[in-house]
């Protein structure tokens, strides 16, 4: 039985581990093949290892998405190998500690750490739509997904730049979606809760998180492969009147 991603070309930006990993295996499992993109180059061809080793076809990539050449150079990777792209799961982001801001309030914040944060977070999404959709209007469409967070839709303590990058990727994402809609051409965002990442690693470890868990009705943190599910239904066929959502898979926490 098919899978249904079966004959697309997808690409993964920060596929090196946590949700990316999951959701290019997953990719894989349904049929795409696909391009594994990371900072970390070895990630990247670690994650490529699992798939190829699965029966699936993969190649890895590296790059850069702040910068413009180095995601039109990862994009003309993909059209190399592939001659094609349907579909895009813009992952690649950053948390607070990565820019030495834990636990720091909005007037705390530096001036350095905050233009990371909006760099990497909301530009580097912007930059690899810039790049992908042309592609896409040419193969006559396609579908693209953009890593939210549910800080896109609240406000979170001591993390103020990451929650402003978080609502520009939802906004991003439904101007996005109206602009092409007649070109059958989809783009959606994902909003994860708390999960089991590298990226959530310190919040796992300190006395937050029973905070974190007691406000989440399933009183856990969520797995990378229950965020990939979610990715790969809106990449398919099965999301074809979906487009400029942004769906919260997050335990019901943004419910409560």
């Amino acid at each position: 039985m098919p899978g249904i991603l079966d004959g697309k070309v997808a690409l993964v930006t920060g596929g090196g581990n946590g949700i990316g990993r999951a959701t290019a295996l997953a990719m894989a499992r349904e049929g795409a093949r696909v391009a594994v993109a990371d900072f970390e180059a070895d990630s990247a061809r670690e994650t490529v290892a699992l798939i190829n080793g699965a029966g699936g076809q993969a190649i890895s990539l590296s790059g850069d998405v702040t910068n413009t050449a180095q995601v039109k150079a990862m994009l003309d990777g993909v059209i190399a190998a592939y001659g094609k792209i349907n579909c895009a799961f813009n992952n690649a982001g950053i948390a607070g500690h990565q820019v030495d801001a834990t636990g720091q309030l909005t007037h705390e914040w530096s001036e350095k750490s905050f233009d990371r944060m909006i760099e990497v977070n909301l530009k580097g999404v912007w930059l690899c739509m810039k790049h992908e959709i042309p592609l896409m209007l040419a193969a006559g469409g396609g579908a693209i997904v953009n890593t939210a967070s549910i800080a896109g839709l609240l406000g979170l303590r001591t993390s103020s730049a990451y929650v402003a990058a978080k609502h520009g990727v939802i906004g991003l994402t439904k101007s996005a979606a109206v602009e092409y809609a007649q070109d059958n051409l989809r783009v959606n965002a994902v909003c994860p809760g708390y999960i089991v990442t590298r990226m959530t690693g310190p919040t796992r470890e300190s006395p937050r998180v029973d905070a974190v868990l007691a406000r989440t009705p399933m009183r856990r943190f969520g797995e990378p492969g229950e965020i990939a599910e979610t990715v790969v239904w809106l990449c398919s066929d099965r999301a074809s009147y979906v487009t400029g959502a942004a769906y919260e898979v997050d335990g019901g926490m943004t419910a409560s």
